[in-house]
């Protein structure tokens, strides 16, 4: 992540806002589904996150909370997501300076069908060099898969872990939930969350006829 200029947080509140609800409309998010955040400040860590139970479709700029590495309120109305410590963990980890956490229908039965294997891995789709860095649709991307858990500190713990030690993934799956991603700010994040949705369809769409025939 490089070194930011002054956030506008209304103006990152209306970005976010508007990107929840362009998911939602894909059905990548529906229902109170899904949460975002963004980095407002480095150290000491301050991020602008969706309020809890917001139907995404009415996604606006006062649904926004700051809240601190420990997912504090410092300001706003409403609950910070009860997953709020896995976007903490993801900044610390790989320096995001954007977290999306989706619920789409293709995530959550690849995630599922996955688990076991706790991992699953994409490679030979042009779609690929939309994550930054790729450069050929030979790269394989890897996915990690974790088990869904109501206890957040213990998996934020194990989703940093993994990802301070291993640098290839540029998303997560949580089983039969959903997938996180994250970039250097809202539009690269957004752009990795696309390239996912598109590459998890295509997948789950195969490995369904396959399973089918």
């Amino acid at each position: 992540m490089s070194k930011r200029k002054k956030v506008d947080a209304q103006k990152l509140a209306a970005e976010l806002a508007e990107t929840g609800r362009a998911f939602q409309a894909r059905g990548w998010a529906l229902g109170t589904s899904g949460n975002y955040s963004a980095v407002l400040r480095e150290a000491p860590m301050r991020l602008l996150m969706t309020s809890s139970g917001v139907d995404k479709a009415f996604l606006g700029k006062k649904h926004f909370l700051q809240i601190d590495d420990h997912a504090n309120i410092l300001s706003g109305d409403g609950r910070p997501s009860a997953e709020s410590l896995l976007h903490v963990a993801v900044v610390r980890s790989r320096k995001a300076g954007c977290v999306l956490h989706t619920h789409s229908v293709w995530s959550t039965i690849l995630s599922d069908r996955h688990a076991k294997r706790k991992s699953m891995a994409i490679s030979g789709y042009e779609m690929l060099k939309g994550f930054e860095g790729v450069k050929t649709h030979e790269h394989q991307e890897w996915i990690p898969v974790f088990e869904n858990s109501q206890d957040i500190p213990a998996l934020a713990k194990e989703v940093e872990a993994l990802l301070k030690q291993d640098p290839r993934p540029h998303g997560f799956l949580l089983r039969s939930h959903g997938l996180y991603t994250w970039g250097e700010d809202v539009a690269q994040a957004r752009r990795h969350v696309e390239i996912f949705e598109f590459l998890l369809e295509v997948v789950g769409r195969k490995e369904l006829a396959e399973h089918a025939s």
